[in-house]
């Protein structure tokens, strides 16, 4: 007998994945002999559509900025004792729904500032409150109701002016109704692993850190926000879109998309503006052009720019941020985000359609 047993060598399955990755393999060398250009022409779509975005829009032009003056602001604003103010002053709401006062503080931040820095400030909030895993993704979904810029709502001022709108009635039901009616109808369907804490057992969450460290150390926290995170989430969504776009694939989406805001009556070509690029852009066009359309077309609007879109942050921005700063994983952030999105596309268009006659 040899000395040297055989040892018996197993046999790896083969996994779906490494099919999917033969598969893979054998259509990219099909590619390279029958038509190396479609190779080159994806790549060279996808640098082109993620280019503008990410070095005219975040690089070079305001939207950087205003993330990072956003963090410093929201982090002087924690130092002043906003977010225990915040605290007292929910607790009577959310002691009647059954939640955690701090779901309801990501909101407040995104309205006053902007839906990158509320992740960024508010999710460690949540953590530090004793969210649960449930409540955390309320406030997500919470979050992604109200507008993520102070000039879109600004915007959106001008041009429900411009309509003779109610408009402390349309702020009312865009901005602040929802911070109730989210967290109660989650709280008794999709996420009920929720509970009111008193007051008494939460931590103080003003830190006791110097100004100016504050003020530096914030500085420093909204460029790595910028860079490290917003940045290359913002580049792969619009990289997938480009791809989409040369394929052939994309363009009978944005059809649909457009169908269907119509039927929602919300007016389309902002409203994909709102959807796919910017609820500023779109607000901005909005309020020129206020004037000559329908007022359920322009309420429908303003409803759907009032929220956390484009789908770059819903898809992207939301999940690196919140897995990052909760306990999430970016599955669960993203889900929580899209059930907020699509919420928010069905109450813009229940609200121009159902209750337009009584807001102007």
């Amino acid at each position: 007998m040899s000395e040297t047993a055989a040892i018996p060598v197993s046999k790896r399955d083969l996994r779906t994945i490494d099919i999917v990755g033969l598969v893979l393999v054998g259509l990219c060398l099909v590619a390279l002999v029958a038509k190396p250009e479609f190779i080159a022409g994806v790549f060279d779509a996808m640098l082109n559509k993620a280019f503008p975005i990410i070095v005219k829009v975040f690089l070079t032009g305001k939207v950087g900025v205003a993330i990072i003056i956003s963090v410093l602001i929201g982090r002087i604003l924690e130092r002043l004792g906003f977010t225990d103010a915040l605290m007292r002053i929910f607790l009577p709401v959310t002691r009647m729904i059954g939640v955690n006062t701090a779901v309801l503080v990501p909101s407040v931040y995104n309205i006053l500032g902007d839906i990158n820095a509320a992740g960024r400030i508010a999710g460690p909030i949540l953590v530090k409150a004793g969210a649960t895993r449930d409540e955390q993704k309320m406030a997500i979904c919470t979050m992604v109701q109200s507008q993520q810029s102070f000039s879109t709502f600004m915007f959106c001022l001008v041009a429900l002016t411009a309509i003779n709108a109610r408009v402390f009635v349309v702020v009312l039901l865009s901005v602040f109704a929802p911070l109730v009616v989210v967290p109660l109808l989650m709280r008794f369907t999709l996420w009920r692993d929720a509970k009111a804490v008193p007051l008494e057992e939460m931590p103080r969450f003003t830190p006791e850190t110097g100004f100016l460290p504050t003020i530096f150390g914030a500085a420093r926290e909204g460029a790595e926000l910028l860079f490290l995170l917003i940045i290359p989430a913002v580049g792969v969504i619009f990289a997938l879109i480009g791809a989409l776009e040369y394929v052939g694939v994309w363009k009978p989406m944005e059809s649909g998309l457009t169908s269907m805001l119509s039927a929602l009556s919300i007016h389309p070509d902002t409203g994909i503006v709102s959807i796919l690029a910017s609820p500023t852009l779109a607000t901005a066009q909005l309020k020129d052009i206020a004037a000559t359309l329908p007022p359920n077309l322009v309420i429908g609007s303003v409803m759907l720019a009032a929220s956390g879109f484009p789908l770059s942050v819903i898809f992207g921005q939301i999940p690196a941020i919140w897995s990052d700063a909760t306990e999430l994983n970016h599955r669960e952030a993203m889900g929580a985000a899209v059930i907020g999105a699509v919420m928010r596309v069905l109450t813009a268009g229940a609200v121009a359609t159902l209750l337009t006659p009584l807001l102007v």
